[in-house]
């Protein structure tokens, strides 16, 4: 029987209670989900930050695993025994060669690990050297990234949240250090912290171990590379602070402290993500060149910069050896700036379509 549409009666069918299945397909409720794990599916759908961030932990875990059962010293001259003439024939050998003793040890039926690239001017074994100086290298951008996210995070919350006199100082102090020539300036504090005593100040104590020079170097990052990370938080806080739950917590008497350690920077957390991330190959490289201008890592300890300074005298007969350290600061480098693309697409909510 057809139903008159024009009928004012009520149809008493539509009040009937919805069915499980009925209910299932009206209401389809997204899984619940965080920022952080809403940006790592974004990041590793990424192929490209994908395969960047595998070779970051490969090269960091090689780094330091390997050296735990590999049969060469870093700073060890092979061709130097006590009470013995120096072995002149470990000097510049080429890859997966020996020196005469060790091939008189082959030749007795002895098992003789390899040079797999070879050793340097010194007999060294130079592929342990490359791997303590990407140790080196990794260990000095990342801790140098810690100590720019630190200060830029504490004084760029400072201004933005102040605002006033206390920013337009803050932000005058930070033009400053923007005019000046980076290049210059960091060359000009590396040479002054090289002759000023440090190595005096620091004997017997636990940081004598790390080395002056690269002490220096975390001063000068200290010192200059916190400007980009302070001005981008102090801009997200100029647009946060005026939000409604920062009101609420400010009439409720929170202190300002507080606000910015629980409301504010917890916001800005992409920004500090991506700019750290950013940081790290920027580090590494600012050591390499000091490295390779002699103001970076004290001898005997290598780093990527100085093993390629290094090669420069030999560059015509050994040019492997250059080609190898640069190769490993470029892919160091390159994986790092592909990463921290990924994680600026992943989690900047701008990007997020």
């Amino acid at each position: 029987m057809n139903k008159n549409p024009f009928t004012l009666h009520v149809d008493l069918d539509d009040f009937l209670p919805a069915s499980d299945e009925e209910k299932a397909y009206m209401v389809q409720m997204r899984p619940s989900t965080t920022f952080f794990k809403d940006g790592m599916k974004r990041l590793f759908k990424n192929k490209i930050a994908t395969i960047s961030l595998i070779a970051i932990v490969l090269i960091t875990l090689a780094s330091i695993l390997i050296p735990m059962f590999w049969p060469y010293k870093y700073d060890a001259m092979l061709g130097v025994r006590p009470g013995k003439p120096v072995d002149s024939s470990y000097n510049n050998l080429a890859p997966f060669q020996y020196g005469e003793t060790e091939q008189k040890r082959i030749a007795e039926g002895e098992k003789v690990f390899p040079h797999v690239f070879g050793t340097d001017s010194a007999g060294r074994d130079y592929f342990i050297r490359v791997v303590y100086g990407t140790r080196i290298s990794l260990a000095v951008g990342f801790f140098a990234s810690i100590i720019v996210l630190i200060i830029g995070m504490l004084v760029g919350s400072v201004a933005g949240y102040c605002g006033g006199k206390v920013d337009l100082i803050i932000m005058r102090i930070v033009d400053i250090i923007y005019s000046l020539p980076d290049m210059l300036m960091v060359i000009l504090l590396a040479s002054v912290l090289k002759q000023s005593g440090l190595d005096k100040a620091i004997e017997g104590t636990v940081l004598a171990k790390i080395g002056s020079n690269i002490i220096s170097l975390f001063i000068i990052f200290a010192l200059l590379y916190w400007v980009s990370m302070s001005r981008q938080i102090r801009g997200q806080i100029l647009s946060l602070k005026e939000q409604e739950y920062v009101l609420a917590a400010k009439s409720t008497g929170a202190k300002p402290s507080w606000i910015i350690r629980k409301h504010l920077l917890p916001n800005c957390i992409s920004v500090v993500i991506i700019s750290t991330a950013l940081q790290i190959p920027s580090a590494i490289f600012t050591e390499s060149y000091l490295s390779f201008l002699g103001l970076g890592v004290n001898a005997p300890m290598p780093s990527l910069g100085s093993l390629a300074s290094d090669a420069l005298n030999g560059i015509t007969s050994y040019p492997y050896r250059l080609l190898i350290p640069a190769v490993a600061i470029s892919l160091i480098v390159l994986s790092l700036n592909l990463f921290g693309d990924g994680l600026r697409d992943a989690f900047d909510p701008k990007l997020k379509n």
